[in-house]
C-alpha cells in the first residue's frame, strides 16, 4: 500500500532586500522548492544542482537575503524540474 505523500510546508521568503523574485521556498533533506513572484515554482535537488548549491540555497532562504541572485548567478537551468 503506497501512503500518500505529505505536502509540501512552502515558507514565506523574508526578502530583505526588497527586490527577489523568492515568494516562497519548501526545504527538504536533498532539495529545494522555490515559488516566485510570477507564481512558477521550480525543485532543485543534490542531483540536479550539487550538494553544496542545495546548503547554500537552504541558508539563504533561512536568511531571507540573497536567495534570488544566487539562483540566477549560479543555477540558471539546474533545477530538476519545473513544478509549476
Amino acid at each position: 500500500m503506497n501512503r500518500p505523500k505529505k505536502p509540501l510546508q512552502y515558507h514565506l521568503y523574508k526578502n530583505a532586500g526588497g527586490k527577489s523574485d523568492v515568494f516562497r521556498y519548501s526545504v527538504e533533506q536533498d532539495a529545494v522548492n522555490i515559488r516566485f513572484t510570477n507564481q512558477s515554482v521550480f525543485r532543485y535537488t543534490n542531483q540536479s544542482a550539487s550538494p553544496e548549491a542545495i546548503a547554500k540555497m537552504k541558508e539563504l532562504a533561512l536568511a531571507g537575503k540573497g536567495l534570488g541572485t544566487y539562483i540566477k548567478s549560479n543555477l540558471q537551468g539546474k533545477h530538476q524540474r519545473k513544478v509549476r
